[in-house]
């Protein structure tokens, strides 16, 4: 499918946004993904079309391992499935020599269904069902994060029933604020997640595992935040966790065997983020904690990552149909696309910021400023506003970027319409992973009473005209 000698970036707004790895484009003004000439992909597949490229979460996924056993000799890294999880994502995540961390029964479904080995498999969440507690202690999965004091003790009562010994970690509130770098000492972040160290409910969590029967205490878990530009609120949370390790080890004379900081690690959305430094971050992380091991008299735990968005939000991109133009003078262009919020209700949720290019156009330079609409009944139904962009005309390409994270495994059938299909592409290879649904699909678990099936329905509706008939 290539064309030509691919270049490596393409005009937003006035400068040029750098390219990633294997995203390219061809040298007659066409984007790449993985070898893939985007028209193509959109004309075998159709629109809207979730695109991975493979080479890149595989590249993301090895930088992240490598760069921590650079600085710490025990590390393990689990994906955050939340971000996308599919049988295809699971199984590559394997391949890659990473576990994975669930944080619902569907999740973890997908993951047994991959072959994934229960015993590589952390499961989250803070509201766990009976149902998906036994699930996960009937499987044996790897380690059950704690979240709150009720779930302790569910689980320690299936865990006896099923005469099993689960491994656990707690997950701490370490009241670390991710983007303002603060540490509240005199109280908690309130939060539904975690534990809190300064009311005394984690180290309570703590005395009643090492209580348990059934129960044993691998260690602790921090999560801070996500979409994280800056290593520092990491380093502070790395020191909380060590000093609350220190505590455990003064108070019960137990060192704990695994400290697990979470995930968080910001990407690029716009041409103005600079993403996180993993090499740094796993410097400085290292450092915290081989110095708060040497001060505290601790041994080494394996420290444990698990980063989702990092891996997979820029290898994803996604691509639209423009549809319609709507020109109001002096105030608005709107560009209508195929798609829209179903497909990536993010804009919506979170006032969520994307960069787009003209996927047929991606070497022509800016022209007008547009604002790129989807499709749905919602007036918030956008998915870029103001977006510098060549002449844009009805049938262009559009492909919005960094859609990996949280746009499939979010996805919704508002206004009865069809999920996209997801497709992994690499080496100018593509393949489906997710089929897009059908509106077939989105009926064949609807189910009709009885009693509504044997209403006439040429009576429904009296005061419409019949069809021919002026009003």
């Amino acid at each position: 499918m290539r064309t030509g000698r691919p270049v490596r970036c393409f005009w937003m707004g006035e400068a040029k946004l750098e390219l990633y790895r294997s995203i390219q484009i061809t040298s007659d003004g066409e984007l790449e993904i993985g070898g893939c000439r985007a028209t193509r992909l959109a004309r075998d597949f159709g629109t809207p079309l979730h695109v991975m490229d493979e080479e890149m979460i595989r590249a993301k996924s090895r930088e992240i391992r490598t760069s921590l056993l650079k600085y710490y000799p025990k590390a393990f890294v689990a994906y955050a499935s939340k971000a996308f999880c599919t049988l295809a994502m699971c199984r590559l995540i394997h391949e890659e020599s990473l576990g994975l961390d669930v944080c619902s029964g569907g999740e973890l479904f997908t993951a047994l269904e991959a072959g994934i080995p229960p015993e590589n498999i952390l499961f989250h969440g803070n509201c766990k069902t009976r149902q998906e507690i036994e699930m996960g202690v009937r499987v044996g999965v790897g380690r059950f994060i704690i979240d709150n004091l009720d779930e302790l003790d569910l689980l320690s009562e299936v865990s006896r029933k099923s005469r099993k010994r689960t491994h656990v970690q707690i997950r701490l509130n370490p009241g670390v604020e991710a983007h303002t770098h603060d540490y509240i000492k005199t109280g908690l972040i309130d939060s539904k997640f975690g534990l809190g160290i300064t009311d005394g409910q984690a180290m309570k969590a703590v005395e009643r595992v090492l209580a348990s029967e059934y129960l044993v205490l691998e260690g602790v878990h921090s999560h801070i935040g996500s979409q994280i530009l800056n290593v520092e609120p990491f380093v502070l949370a790395a020191q909380v966790v060590m000093d609350f390790a220190g505590d455990v080890k003064e108070k019960f004379g137990y060192s704990l065997r695994e400290v697990n900081l979470g995930g968080g690690f910001g990407v690029r959305y716009k041409s103005c983020d600079t993403p996180l430094s993993i090499d740094e971050y796993s410097k400085r992380v290292s450092q915290v904690i081989r110095e708060s091991c040497h001060t505290q008299r601790l041994d080494l735990p394996c420290v444990m990552v698990e980063p989702g968005r990092y891996i997979v939000g820029e290898a994803g991109t996604t691509l639209y149909t423009v549809c319609a133009i709507k020109d109001i003078p002096g105030l608005r262009k709107y560009i209508m696309v195929d798609g829209g919020m179903s497909e990536n209700p993010r804009v919506a949720l979170y006032q969520a910021e994307y960069e787009a290019v003209l996927a047929n156009k991606a070497t022509e330079e800016p022209t007008e400023t547009v604002s790129i609409a989807g499709k749905h009944c919602e007036e918030g139904d956008m998915l870029v506003v103001d977006a510098k962009m060549p002449q844009v005309k009805p049938g262009d390409l559009l492909a919005l970027l960094t859609t990996g994270a949280y746009h499939y495994s979010m996805a919704s059938n508002y206004n009865r319409y069809p999920r996209p299909a997801v497709i992994f592409a690499k080496a100018g290879l593509a393949d489906i992973v997710v089929e897009r649904e059908t509106y077939a699909n989105l009926v064949a678990r609807d189910r009709m009473p009885a009693r509504l099936a044997q209403v006439d329905a040429t009576g429904i509706y009296p005061h419409l005209p019949a069809a021919g008939n002026p009003r």
